[in-house]
């Protein structure tokens, strides 16, 4: 391959996760929008934009992290985020899963 040819080939590489972001900034934009319509006493600086992307800009806890991350309890996948738009991974379940299968 040679070197136009591989620029070219990582460019298009960059390029495939262009609309994700420009949704993930929307989305974010969007949300802080929200919140900054609301008076000062009314923010919560936590909820969901479009009705179904969860939002959360509140300083991350542990207790949060915690719940957000490891939730054996909750058979979801997939959790709101810690801070920021959108989700994260449940471990928990995960884990929980594997440990069993390793004691059969």
């Amino acid at each position: 391959m040679d070197a136009v040819t591989a620029a070219d080939h990582r460019g298009r590489r960059r390029g495939n996760g262009r609309p994700l972001r420009v949704l993930a900034i929307a989305f974010t934009v969007a949300a802080i929008a929200k919140e900054l319509r609301l008076p000062g006493e009314e923010r919560t600086w936590h909820g969901s934009v479009a009705t179904f992307v969860p939002y959360d800009f509140r300083k991350p806890t542990f207790a949060r992290v915690r719940e957000r991350l490891w939730s054996p309890e909750s058979p979801a996948l997939l959790a709101p985020t810690i801070f920021g738009v959108g989700w994260t991974l449940n471990l928990g379940p995960r884990i929980t899963l594997i440990r069993g299968l390793g004691r059969d």
